[in-house]
């Protein structure tokens, strides 16, 4: 799998092999500001085409992000 960040593809690794070396991946982290907003459109989406138990899947673990997002200090992404 690859990431747009080189640091994330020498140290985050598919244990199980089920994501293809070349397949490009994007990960979402919760100290992300725009993380959970992210994943509430995506939910949005995911709704719209008829999915909606993964939809409420991703509207849940939004809502964990905005509650850990309160205890720490949030930014906007780097590299």
């Amino acid at each position: 799998m690859k990431f747009t960040r080189d640091d994330y593809n020498r140290r985050i690794i598919d244990t199980e092999g089920k994501i293809p070396g070349d397949e490009p991946v994007f990960l979402l982290r919760a100290q992300d500001v725009y993380a959970p907003s992210t994943l509430r459109y995506y939910a949005k989406l995911l709704e719209e085409d008829g999915n909606t138990e993964m939809a409420e899947e991703l509207r849940v673990h939004a809502r964990q992000m905005v509650v850990w997002q309160k205890s720490v200090r949030v930014h906007i992404p780097d590299k």
